[in-house]
């Protein structure tokens, strides 16, 4: 498989592990618009083959997220990039260089010990992510609604202590990609292994439900996410996306 390939088809996976609640599709783009903070579900993105010219993508796509009363974000990966001079033309803000990764299973050794996967996140779990994240009541419901708009098999891996969950994330397989998402350690418990120890387990299953590889996008300067992920085999810098948003 060729790297353009590869890296559409890894696309495509991480729309569908992390899907937009509401959409349109519009000259070869898809407008997402969940509502929330998440710019991932909350923008533009192009889709693989013919796409529009920027002078007709840009005003209407601006139009409907202004009927919405939202604000117009245009995610770019490297290789559908080509309105990004125009946007920043127009005075569109560069935000947020973020790197996608993929692994092989070759990395892999024996299956970490004491990870619960779940094919639903229970409230520990959201209790968890919504404090790691300092999420507002109302972002954690739209992002609950997303979690139940996924329709490829899916895990929801954590380790727990009295009750309360430690470190989380999840998994979806799609095209024989798994996708890993929500990748996160409560404080009090870091440097213990743990966030190394979900991811792990989620590459486990997914190895063993027959997918060929692991993908995953990380902000490009948080190191310390980077470093857990390479040492799992993410290695491999596949391609980068950045977002311009409007003025």
């Amino acid at each position: 498989m060729s790297d353009i390939d590869l890296k559409w088809r890894v696309e495509e996976a991480c729309h569908n592990a992390w899907p937009a609640t509401r959409q349109v599709l519009l000259h070869g783009w898809v407008l997402r618009m969940s509502g929330g903070h998440t710019k991932r579900t909350n923008s533009v993105n192009p889709l693989r083959w013919e796409r529009r010219e920027a002078d007709r993508i840009i005003p209407e796509a601006g139009a409907l997220y202004a009927s919405l009363g939202r604000k117009l974000f245009f995610r770019l990966p490297d290789m559908a990039a080509e309105i990004d001079s125009r946007l920043e033309a127009l005075g569109y803000a560069f935000v947020d260089d973020v790197t996608t990764l993929v692994a092989d299973f070759s990395a892999l050794r024996g299956g970490p010990e004491g990870v619960e996967l779940a094919s639903a996140p229970d409230a520990a779990w959201l209790a968890t992510f919504q404090a790691g994240g300092n999420h507002s009541e109302a972002n954690l419901a739209i992002y609950r609604r997303m979690l139940e708009t996924i329709v490829p098999p899916r895990r929801f891996a954590s380790i727990r202590q009295d009750g309360q969950v430690c470190a989380h994330a999840y998994g979806v397989i799609h095209d024989g990609l798994l996708v890993l998402e929500s990748v996160g350690t409560a404080p009090q418990f870091r440097q213990k292994g743990f966030g190394r120890a979900v991811v792990s387990s989620l590459m486990h299953w997914a190895r063993h439900e027959g997918a060929e590889a692991a993908c995953l996008q990380v902000v490009t300067d948080n190191l310390p996410a980077r470093a857990l992920y390479e040492r799992l085999g993410f290695t491999r810098d596949l391609y980068h996306y950045h977002y311009r948003i409007a003025p």
